[in-house]
């Protein structure tokens, strides 16, 4: 007899790395899988005067600070700024700092790296690199017990949307007089085709690949703060993306909280390739 075809089938229809949290990513046709996420996501963080992380809820104009990588280096570039070269394999002097409640070890970039986001910015930061060598787990109770290391990241390793997810959203919004939005907005990992609305929330295991699988474990539904708001082309606030979710997005698994996406572990697969086009395939949480 032939086998049952999977419950879910989709297919990986884009890729993003964000070398620096909260500025601009970079869309891959293929990227490596760690265990902390995609080789160089959020390997990097700005950082305030006192080591605390700083994000585009507080600096918007983050969004604008490009990356582009290079074989041997990363390269930032900002509106009326010079390009800023970052060695991939190079720090300076080890510091701790903070990335929300955790407090981590990391290397400082140097100053001159310093200088060039606190003039883009106007207030004195500097730039950090994850410390590789630290544990940063996501939250035990939401992994089932799964160690799941980040760097950078809010908490969670990948994070996964749907591209008919944002379809129904720009439905929404389009309904309501507004121009549509582009997932940037919500800073995906992995975006899946092929599948409906939302199905992403409704599975556990994503498998992908065959030969040699990549198994990523889809944990917790992502909270939205006032990021999805600021155009990433422009650094500027708008409501309506945050109204637009407020009305149909309350999750009850988070207290009511407005979610899109979901955040993934990785369970197996690390050091495997990931690609646009690969097809992936899951079971039902719940039917």
């Amino acid at each position: 007899m032939p086998a049952e075809s999977p419950e879910f089938q989709a297919r990986i229809a884009r890729l993003f790395v964000y070398p620096v949290k909260s500025c601009a990513g970079v869309e891959r046709s293929e990227a490596v899988l760690g265990a902390t996420g995609l080789d160089l996501d959020r390997a990097w963080m700005v950082v305030d005067a006192r080591g605390q992380g700083v994000t585009q809820r507080e600096l918007p104009r983050l969004a604008l600070v490009r990356p582009q990588l290079k074989l041997d280096e990363v390269v930032l570039r900002a509106p009326g700024m010079l390009a800023l070269h970052l060695a991939i394999d190079a720090v300076e002097a080890p510091v701790r700092v903070r990335v929300w409640d955790d407090e981590v070890a990391a290397y400082d970039m140097g100053d001159v790296a310093a200088q060039w986001f606190s003039d883009f910015l106007g207030q004195r930061l500097r730039l950090v690199r994850f410390d590789p060598d630290h544990r940063r787990l996501s939250n035990l109770r939401w992994t089932g017990g799964h160690e799941a290391p980040n760097q950078f990241s809010d908490g969670y390793p990948v994070l996964v949307l749907g591209e008919a997810s944002l379809a129904g959203l720009n439905a929404r919004l389009a309904a309501a007089g507004h121009a549509p939005v582009g997932i940037e907005r919500f800073r995906p990992n992995l975006v899946l085709g092929g599948i409906e609305a939302h199905d992403e929330d409704r599975v556990d295991m994503l498998t992908i690949g065959a030969e040699q699988p990549v198994r990523l474990k889809l944990v917790k539904p992502c909270p939205r703060c006032p990021i999805p708001n600021i155009d990433p082309a422009t650094a500027e606030r708008s409501p309506a993306v945050g109204d637009a979710l407020q009305a149909y997005r309350q999750d009850a698994r988070l207290d009511g909280a407005i979610t899109f996406g979901m955040n993934a572990i990785v369970l197996d697969g690390e050091d495997q390739v990931l690609r646009v086009g690969q097809p992936a395939e899951a079971s039902w949480v719940f039917g």
